[in-house]
C-alpha cells in the first residue's frame, strides 16, 4: 500500500465521492465521483462497484490511487436511523434527539414516558439502526429508564441499543439488556445533572455501534475490492459525523501552530435533506437552560427533512411560501435525478437552494426577542446565536456546481442585519463553498493524520466570499 497518499470515500446515498489526499501537504491529488450502486430487488450489485470506478477514476489522474490506503465513511442504504427512548419530551427526550443528530443519525421517532405496547409498535415500524435510551439525571429519577430497559429486555429488543441516561442505573440496565442477548453499549448520561448537554460519551458509543452493528447489517456489499478489504473494513463512521469532525477542526485548529478559522457554520443542501453544521462558541449566559429547556452545545448539527432539492423539493416551496416554484418542485420531485436543462430551469433550482438555506438556518439559529419586564428591556435568545459566525460554507451539488452565482443568490441571502423576526442569523461572514468535497475527507483523517487533515481544510478557510 501506498503511504505518502490516501483515498477518502464518502458513499453517498446518491454519489459515491472519492479524493486521493497527499498526507504530506494535504494537497488533492485527483478527484472522482459515481453513483451509488445499492444491490438490486434481484440480488445483484454491490456498493463497491461504484467505489471501484472511482479509484479506477483516481488513478487514471494518479496511478498511486491503485495501492493507496482507503477511509471511507457512508450514508449510503438510508444513513444511520436512529430511535430515541427517553424520560419527558421536554428534557432528556429533545436531549437525546439532539446527540443522535450530533452524531450523524437520521432521527426517526422519538418516545417518552415510558415503553409500552403501543409504543413498540411505533418503535417496529420506525425501523431504528439504533435505540438511544436516555432518562434521569445522574442520581435522579431512574423509574422510566430502568423500566424501559427491562421492557425492552422482556420483548426482547434484539437492535443495538446505546445507554446514555442516569449513570447509577448502568449495572441494572446492563444486566437487563445482557441477560435477554440485545447488543449495547454503556455511555455518559447526556443530561447529567440539570442545565447541563454532555453528547461526547453518546457519539462515540453510537460510532462505535455503527461501525460494529449496523454497517455490516445493511447488506450493501458481500465481497472485497481488489487488495481483499471488505466494505465494513474501509468504513470509518456516519458520513455526517465525519464530516460535523472536519467542521470542528475547520473552526478551532488543532494548536496555535495551526489555528481554526474562528466560529463556523455550514449548510449542507441535499436531495432530501437540508443539513446544518455549526461550531459556535457560546456565550456562558446563553449556553445554559435559563431559556431553553435543553442547553445548547457549541457543537451542533440539525437535519431539516423538509428541505431539499428534489425529494423535499415541494415542502421546501411550501415552508418558503412559494407558489410561483410549486411547479417547478414538482418537476423535481418526480424525477429526482432531474438536471435543468434551461436558464429558467436553472434559476428555479437556485431558488429552491436558496429557500432551503434559508429556513434550515433559521430553524438552527432560533431567534431573539425583547421583553419588556418591571425591571427594563430584555433581550431573550432561544436556539443558537449565529450572527458573529466568521465563516459560512455552502456545500451540496446546486452549490459545488453552481459556481459564483450560486454563492450569491443562495448564500448571501441567508445573512446579514435586515431580518424581521429576530433570526439570529450570520451578519457578515466570509463565505465559501465546499467545491472539491474536503470536509468529509478531512474528517476522515482527522484522527490519524491530524496536520494533513487541518492542512486540507485550511485551503477551504482561505477562499474567500
Amino acid at each position: 500500500m501506498s503511504s505518502s497518499c490516501v483515498v477518502c470515500v464518502d458513499f453517498g446515498s446518491t454519489f459515491t465521492k472519492s479524493a486521493l489526499v497527499d498526507l504530506a501537504t494535504g494537497d488533492l491529488l485527483a478527484t472522482a465521483s459515481h453513483p451509488t450502486t445499492l444491490p438490486g430487488a434481484d440480488g445483484t450489485g454491490d456498493v463497491l462497484d461504484g467505489y471501484d470506478a472511482c479509484v479506477a477514476a483516481l488513478a487514471d489522474q494518479d496511478p498511486r490511487a491503485e495501492d493507496a490506503d482507503v477511509l471511507a465513511c457512508s450514508s449510503a442504504g438510508g444513513g444511520l436511523r436512529i430511535a430515541v427512548v427517553g424520560n419527558e419530551e421536554l428534557v432528556t427526550a429533545e436531549a437525546g434527539r439532539r446527540v443522535a443528530l450530533s452524531s450523524g443519525g437520521k432521527v426517526v421517532l422519538v418516545l417518552s414516558g415510558g415503553l409500552d405496547d403501543d409504543k413498540l409498535a411505533e418503535l417496529r415500524a420506525a425501523e431504528p439502526d439504533v435505540v438511544l435510551l436516555v432518562g434521569g439525571t445522574d442520581g435522579g429519577n431512574a423509574e422510566v429508564l430502568e423500566g424501559d430497559a427491562g421492557f425492552l429486555a422482556r420483548t426482547p429488543w434484539a437492535g443495538p441499543v446505546v445507554v446514555a441516561g442516569n449513570v447509577e442505573s448502568q449495572p441494572l440496565v446492563a444486566e437487563l439488556l445482557s441477560g435477554s442477548g440485545t447488543p449495547h453499549v454503556l455511555a455518559d448520561n447526556v443530561v447529567p445533572r440539570i442545565g447541563v448537554l454532555a453528547p461526547d460519551s453518546a457519539r462515540r458509543a453510537i460510532r462505535e455501534i455503527f461501525l460494529s452493528h449496523v454497517i455490516g447489517g445493511k447488506h450493501l456489499s458481500s465481497r472485497t475490492d481488489a487488495h481483499g478489504r471488505s466494505f465494513t473494513d474501509l468504513v470509518r463512521g456516519a458520513t455526517p459525523d465525519v464530516v460535523l469532525t472536519g467542521v470542528e477542526l475547520l473552526a478551532r485548529g488543532l494548536d496555535d501552530l495551526h489555528p481554526g478559522a474562528g466560529d463556523v457554520v455550514v449548510v449542507d443542501v441535499g436531495g432530501a435533506t437540508t443539513d446544518v453544521h455549526s461550531v459556535v462558541e457560546l456565550d456562558p449566559e446563553d449556553s445554559g437552560l435559563a431559556r431553553e429547556v435543553v442547553a445548547t452545545t457549541p457543537v451542533t448539527r440539525t437535519v431539516e427533512g423538509d428541505l431539499g432539492m428534489r425529494w423535499s423539493a415541494i415542502s421546501t416551496a411550501e415552508a418558503a411560501g412559494r407558489d410561483d416554484l410549486h411547479a417547478a418542485a414538482v418537476r423535481r420531485r418526480a424525477d429526482p435525478d432531474y438536471l435543468p436543462d434551461s436558464d429558467p430551469e436553472r434559476d428555479a433550482d437556485l431558488e429552491i437552494a436558496a429557500a432551503a438555506v434559508r429556513i434550515a438556518l433559521e430553524r438552527h439559529a432560533g431567534r431573539s426577542k425583547v421583553v419588556v419586564s418591571p425591571e427594563g428591556r430584555v433581550v431573550e435568545r432561544s436556539g443558537k446565536d449565529l450572527r458573529e459566525v466568521d465563516l459560512l460554507v455552502g456545500s451540496g451539488g446546486v452549490l459545488r456546481h453552481g459556481g459564483p452565482d450560486a454563492v450569491r443568490r443562495v448564500l448571501l441571502p441567508a445573512t446579514g442585519d435586515a431580518f424581521e423576526g429576530g433570526w439570529q442569523l450570520p451578519r457578515d461572514p466570509r463565505v465559501v463553498v465546499d467545491v472539491d468535497y474536503v470536509l468529509a475527507a478531512a474528517g476522515l483523517l482527522a484522527d490519524d493524520h491530524a496536520v494533513t487533515a487541518h492542512q486540507l481544510v485550511c485551503r477551504l478557510g482561505r477562499r474567500g466570499g
